[in-house]
């Protein structure tokens, strides 16, 4: 059954793949900096995602596994977002959940999976 928020994951799938200015296929054919992901081959709720460590940080040359769940209730509802990679930092969970402004009180329907890996990456990753 189609649902609001896997129709929203497919047609944004689908952007993905046909228009450089969507951010699938930024994320995978031209992804920011550092960053990269896509939903898994059975599920489009469910992304996996990887962030590279950036130079001149802690984390420099690390790559970092993530998942992202997205629910029915998205995009008014922000994903779960999860380090399967351990992730030694003050803001991340024993079990990989991330303490992040945006996955919580801060979300917005307009943010996107590329806003949420660079501000992972810039916060988390980053620092």
């Amino acid at each position: 059954m189609s649902t609001p928020a896997r129709r929203r994951l497919m047609r944004d799938f689908k952007r993905f793949l046909e228009t450089s200015i969507s951010v699938g296929y930024r994320l995978q054919e031209d992804p920011p900096t550092g960053v990269s992901g896509a939903p898994t081959d059975n599920n489009i709720m469910i992304w996996n995602a990887v962030i590279f460590g950036p130079h001149d940080t802690p984390f420099e040359d690390g790559t970092f596994k993530l998942t992202i769940e997205f629910t029915e209730e998205y995009p008014n509802k922000p994903p779960t977002v999860r380090f399967v990679s351990h992730m030694f930092h003050p803001n991340v969970y024993a079990d990989g959940g991330i303490c992040l402004d945006i996955l919580q009180n801060r979300w917005s329907p307009t943010y996107d999976v590329s806003a949420i890996l660079t501000s992972i990456q810039v916060s988390k990753v980053g620092h």
